[in-house]
């Protein structure tokens, strides 16, 4: 009961900690491009991960065979989806990415089948079908400008590619620990976008950089969103099932949505809440499936 109760308040915490995510990026890429804004992001990371794995002694070695596994979730995942997000989220708003990108377990469904070979049932065919409407009902539908509608095609290519990289981890050993894992994936995103970043530093204001709000934001996107938010949801899933766990997920576009209701201002229209749903119960579907 006791690690049931406490592996709930990890997951929560995680979910509550990506669902604020969004709320920062919106305010950091103000100042900080996207580009740039990920390549920082995980250069913090990787200084608080592996200041961690080397307090908790985790053990780096990966075996050969597995080094494009690691690669391709670095490019797909902790590149790709990561800059599509933040993309996504400035061109659009909070509410919308954080809402959007909660659809990534239903698309999960796609890959697994196509990688993993695991089985379509009727359940997880709904499942794709009710998120793929809801997204496009968040995108599509009402008085959105050219801006949000681009801002959720984005945040839907980071959804997918998101899905697509945790179906791509399963590949890897269960004993690898994910603290080792992100990291060299976080390493692998930092190499692939340095060569497009680093002509580009000199634009970033650096005076706007030292507002307390801006140095915040990029410490939380680093160190509690990435390092901390994986640890506290992998922690989490130690002391429940894998299916009970994912519900969590859904504090993530419910937080978001809040949060930027409350800080950004932003609107919560009537397609927003009818695509948010059909998200959602698209998502039960894959969980209730699992069990």
């Amino acid at each position: 009961m006791k690690n049931t109760l406490l592996g709930s308040i990890y997951l929560i915490l995680a979910s509550s900690i990506w669902g604020a995510m969004y709320v920062v990026v919106k305010i950091v890429v103000e100042v900080i491009p996207p580009l740039e804004l990920v390549w920082i992001r995980y250069l913090v990371a990787i200084l608080a991960l592996l200041v961690i794995g080397f307090i908790t002694r985790q053990k780096w070695r990966i075996e050969k065979r597995y080094f494009l596994i690691i690669i391709a979730i670095g490019i797909i995942g902790n590149t790709i989806s990561i800059v599509a997000q933040e993309v996504g989220t400035m061109l659009s708003s909070a509410q919308m990415g954080a809402m959007i990108t909660s659809s990534t377990p239903a698309f999960m469904v796609i890959f697994a089948r196509l990688i993993l070979k695991e089985r379509l049932t009727l359940k997880k065919g709904l499942s794709v079908c009710l998120a793929t409407i809801g997204v496009f009902l968040i995108v599509g539908v009402g008085n959105l400008d050219l801006s949000s509608k681009l801002g959720g095609i984005s945040l839907l290519i980071a959804a997918l590619t998101w899905a697509l990289m945790s179906v791509l981890v399963k590949r890897l050993p269960s004993d690898y620990s994910q603290i080792v894992v992100t990291t060299y994936s976080s390493l692998v995103a930092v190499i692939m976008l340095t060569p497009f970043v680093l002509p580009r530093l000199h634009a970033i204001n650096i005076s706007e950089m030292t507002h307390p709000t801006i140095w915040g934001g990029l410490l939380y996107l680093g160190i509690v969103s990435t390092a901390g938010g994986f640890l506290l949801w992998n922690r989490g899933l130690q002391m429940l099932n894998a299916s009970s766990g994912g519900i969590f997920f859904f504090f993530q576009p419910v937080v978001g949505t809040v949060l930027g209701w409350l800080i950004l201002g932003e609107s919560i229209g009537v397609m927003f809440w009818i695509g948010s749903v059909l998200i959602l119960i698209g998502v039960l579907f894959v969980i209730i499936e699992k069990k």
